[in-house]
Formats: C-alpha cells, structure tokens, sequence
C-alpha cells in the first residue's frame, strides 16, 4: 500500500516539472497553462495524498485510525473518477475535441501503446498512475473485507 501511495505521489509532485524521457514533456504541458497556475495545480492535486501517505507511513504496521482510512477512501476514490472523467470517458465513450486538442499538444510527443480513439490516446505514465490509483483501492477493498 505504501508502496502504491509513494509512486503516486512522486507522479503527482513530478510528472508536469521534471522530464522523465518520453513518459512525460514538461515543455508540452507548460506551453499550455501559466506557471502560476501549474504551481497552483501541482499543490491542490498532490497535498492530499502526500498527507495521506505521511500517516499511512505513520501508522504503518498498525491498523489505520478510521479518519485515515475515511481520507484514503475519499482522495483515492476523487483521484479514479477524476481519471475517469478526464481520460477515459472521452477516449471509449464520448469524444471531447477541446480536451483532445489540449491533451495532443501536452501528451502528444509521449509514450502510449493504446490507439488513438477520439483524438486522444490515454499515454503510458498517466496508464501507470490510473493502474496505482485503481489498485490502491482494491487494498483498501481488500482491507475492509479482511482478505
């Protein structure tokens, strides 16, 4: 589980900053918003699972006080709709051009394995974080159901 937070938010922190090869173009994405707003965006998507990952780590070893598990189930649960929402329903279900358009300029020159439906492609290192997000609720699944 620890493991799981972590990786989500070093992506999260890192992943609009700092190149990592073709997983990410961080001169893609800052040609589409102010830096201000990017640092405004980098706080409000990362402060809550980097506070969640904290007192996971806190209490690592120990059953989670029920406000955390309430805080995990809550952030992670906004996190997948939110991944959802932006990158799945508009490449299986409904085509959305503008955000296609935004997200071929910001992701265009990265990875991606999947074809492209819709005008965009979900590409390789926001894959990697849905799989994180959906598997960190599948352990909070897990936990609640002893298994």
């Amino acid at each position: 589980m620890l493991a799981l937070q972590a990786f989500q938010v070093v992506f999260l922190w890192i992943h609009d900053w700092i190149p990592v090869g073709r997983l990410n173009d961080v001169v893609a994405v800052r040609s589409q918003d102010t830096l201000q707003r990017l640092v405004v965006v980098t706080i409000v998507q990362s402060l809550p699972y980097s506070i969640g990952l904290f007192f996971s780590a806190r209490y690592f070893g120990r059953i989670y006080p029920d406000w955390l598990d309430m805080w995990l189930w809550i952030s992670y649960g906004i996190l997948f709709v939110g991944q959802i929402r932006a990158w799945w329903v508009p490449y299986l279900l409904r085509a959305e051009p503008e955000r296609a358009a935004r997200f071929q300029v910001m992701f265009g020159d990265t990875h991606s394995f999947l074809p492209q439906r819709n005008g965009l492609v979900p590409n390789t290192a926001h894959m990697m974080l849905h799989l994180a997000t959906a598997a960190t609720l599948l352990v909070l699944l897990a936990g609640e159901l002893k298994l």
